[in-house]
């Protein structure tokens, strides 16, 4: 992986951008709440325009409000609407949980990354 580039700090959460040779992976740190949707969205716009494929990477996420559930739907859709592909990885149990009740987990499993998910 080449470089990796922090996007964004915003009370306590940041957004850290890495370049790899076939996608773009986004690491969030901290909890994605609507304070900091702004800066997951300005980090993404960035990505998609690179690569064709975004990880976001959620491990450092120990929980997410509705706004940030919010914000990866508008993610995933943008995403598509530009022709990349949104991939989740390393969600916490409390965001496979609510990603499960919102119907949210299924966009994502055509990906073929739901195992990575856990």
């Amino acid at each position: 992986m080449s470089g990796s580039n922090v996007v964004s700090s915003t009370r306590g959460f940041r957004v850290q951008r890495r370049e790899a040779k076939d996608c773009t992976i986004v690491e969030c740190f901290g909890r994605l709440t609507s304070d900091n949707v702004p800066a997951l969205k300005e980090a993404m716009r960035e990505a998609c325009q690179k690569k064709n494929r975004v990880v976001l990477d959620l491990k450092e996420v120990p929980m997410m409000d509705s706004a940030g559930l919010g914000a990866v739907v508008t993610l995933y859709v943008s995403a598509r609407t530009r022709g990349c592909t949104l991939e989740v990885e390393n969600a916490s149990k409390q965001i496979l949980e609510l990603f499960s009740m919102t119907n949210v987990l299924s966009l994502f499993e055509s990906t073929g990354r739901c195992g990575r998910l856990m």
